[in-house]
């Protein structure tokens, strides 16, 4: 009698090249790890996986990645995308509506993908190491978000509509060159921690102070 499969895959590491079609058949698997292995495609058939929770494809060469991820009913914990060639997402990604923390942090991105701003479950946003110029209006449409990381980018502003998102506990804003930031982030009721330390371009809003008086830490 066969053995029961598993509901976690963990190829973490393992030169693979590409996946193996076997990958595929274990439709019963919840966590799938398959970071660093120098993949630089993804089959399609990753749709077939419909029980999937965790996928961590961070560490890898991939320049896309297929829509069929976007239609993964149960991936709802964790997706790591970290570390790989990526400048965009495909739209399938915004049905992602109860996926809770997503890291694309260390890709290409110059465009924030405006499909994440439709994945209103997220609690934690990791986009550092990019291109970003600027955030569109409906990052704000992220409300249940806690942690917004977005060190090491292109940023000189942020939108106004940051002040919807009153679920924030942290922002990282290192390496930016910003010039200013909204008054908006002084209404955040939860933020704890706004950290600014490598942005030489930036004069501290008056506003921080308010900020700090109210138990908020303000990394200068």
């Amino acid at each position: 009698m066969p053995a029961p499969s598993t509901p976690i895959l963990n190829l973490w590491k393992k030169t693979l090249g590409q996946v193996p079609d076997s990958v595929w058949q274990q439709t019963e698997i919840e966590t799938l790890i398959l970071a660093d292995n120098s993949l630089s495609e993804l089959s399609r058939q990753i749709g077939l996986l419909k029980k999937l929770r965790t996928l961590d494809l961070g560490h890898n060469r991939l320049p896309q990645l297929p829509d069929e991820i976007g239609g993964l009913p149960h991936l709802t914990d964790f997706l790591y995308l970290h570390d790989n060639r990526l400048a965009s997402l495909p739209p399938a990604f915004g049905n992602l509506t109860r996926l809770r923390y997503l890291n694309i942090s260390e890709n290409a991105f110059e465009e924030f993908p405006e499909c994440v701003s439709s994945m209103s479950g997220l609690l934690e946003l990791r986009l550092t190491d990019n291109r970003l110029q600027s955030l569109p209006a409906s990052i704000g449409q992220l409300t249940r978000l806690r942690e917004l990381h977005l060190r090491n980018n292109r940023l000189t502003s942020l939108p106004r509509t940051i002040g919807a998102m009153q679920q924030l506990r942290q922002i990282d804003l290192r390496g930016n060159p910003l010039t200013e930031l909204p008054s908006a982030i002084a209404t955040l009721p939860r933020l704890e921690k706004l950290d600014l330390r490598w942005v030489t371009t930036l004069e501290l809003p008056v506003w921080t102070a308010d900020l700090e008086a109210r138990g908020c830490s303000v990394y200068v």
